[in-house]
């Protein structure tokens, strides 16, 4: 469909196509099934200037918003959930500095992002996963120092990372409001990585442990001002889920183009299977959510990228909903293949997997329900 885009954006659209279709896709299933960090990748990304998409044109990037990030990000998603999360989980990372760090941070930590310097975001911890309000790693402040303890955990593109955007508490009498945030480089003692996760999906992105024991960062570290950190961590999020719904929609437009083909050279009953009613309803319904998915999460990306305020709501919904039809669509794929979806030579099951997660992270979608429902209240309020 034509979604009015740009010719800039149709150009990082065929670009990353480009590369998921002829560089991705065909090494996804050795990268899941060897759980490696994709380097190779990460270069040819890097090579591509596909790393600056979004960052401002002043710090080394092509000056593009979250929508032009949704579509670079559904496209190398469509070629492999886990190996595209090389690049989204650094956006992720990327956005608190984006939106809360000095002229001076931005030059210093932007620039080098754009040339391809992954990046990740410490803000999940052992009981503190949906209720992030949680978090017990601290950093103390000691002269022009702060020393940062604690453990983060599942952090994706942990250990890879060269740049740890870190919410850790300044002030442990107050709670979420003490949160602050902070930059860390890989290399600064007293940050250490622990055990690599072994996962059901996305198994070519690393998530791992991160580790502070005493780590001393320089006070200029700090992001925006002590106290602002779940700040910085909500307003991340509401950026950066409109990323996760277009990892759900790439996904999902691969477990429906799958779909169709394989149902259109299987025989059964002596006809193609694509001539039965009962699979056609099935793929046009997963044709319909994809579309629907596709049109909410380019609505919410635009609002977001308008400079809109409260955007909490429609970012939730574009999460909430794409991965929803992520996880259904990836299983009707399965459906189709039949006893071969269940296989690991087909890429359905892979497909399945992989979506999974994106009901999961970046807040459950539980959570993300419970987000909408708070905005309807409070909109109702206002009236």
């Amino acid at each position: 469909m034509d979604y009015l885009l740009t010719e800039e954006q149709k150009m990082i659209k065929d670009l990353c196509r480009k590369i998921a279709r002829e560089k991705i896709q065909p090494v996804a299933a050795e990268y899941d099934e060897k759980e490696e960090f994709p380097w190779p990748i990460v270069k040819i990304l890097a090579d591509s200037d596909v790393f600056g998409i979004y960052i401002p044109e002043q710090y080394g990037g092509m000056g593009g918003g979250v929508f032009d990030l949704a579509i670079a990000t559904e496209e190398l998603s469509w070629g492999c959930g886990g190996i595209s999360l090389c690049f989204a989980a650094t956006a992720l990372g990327t956005f608190p500095i984006i939106l809360f760090g000095t002229d001076e941070q931005k030059k210093k930590y932007l620039s080098r992002i754009a040339k391809g310097t992954i990046a990740a975001f410490c803000i999940t911890e052992a009981e503190a996963g949906s209720d992030a309000g949680s978090i017990k790693t601290t950093a103390k402040k000691d002269g022009n120092f702060y020393v940062l303890n604690g453990t983060k955990q599942w952090i994706t593109n942990g250990g890879e990372a060269d740049i740890y955007t870190v919410i850790a508490l300044t002030d442990k009498s107050k709670g979420a409001r003490g949160a602050s945030a902070f930059i860390v480089e890989k290399g600064t003692k007293g940050l250490d990585f622990g055990k690599k996760e072994k996962k059901l999906g996305i198994r070519g992105s690393a998530t791992r442990e991160v580790i502070f024991t005493d780590c001393r960062i320089p006070k200029e570290n700090l992001l925006s001002k002590e106290g602002m950190g779940f700040i910085a961590a909500m307003r991340t999020f509401d950026c950066s889920r409109p990323g996760v719904a277009a990892q759900a929609v790439g996904i999902a437009q691969r477990a429906l183009d799958e779909a169709v083909a394989y149902a259109h050279q299987r025989k059964q009953f002596g006809q193609l299977i694509s001539g039965f009613q009962g699979i056609q309803f099935m793929l046009a319904d997963m044709s319909i959510q994809v579309e629907a998915a596709r049109a909410l999460i380019y609505r919410a990306a635009k609002i977001i990228d308008s400079g809109a305020k409260d955007v909490a709501k429609i970012s939730a919904i574009a999460k909430t909903f794409a991965s929803d039809v992520a996880m259904k669509v990836t299983t009707d794929a399965v459906q189709v293949f039949g006893g071969y979806g269940y296989m690991r030579e087909y890429p359905v099951e892979k497909l399945m997997r992989d979506a999974k997660i994106t009901q999961i992270y970046e807040g459950t979608n539980q959570i993300q329900r419970s987000i909408i429902a708070a905005n309807l209240i409070k909109e109702l309020k206002k009236k």
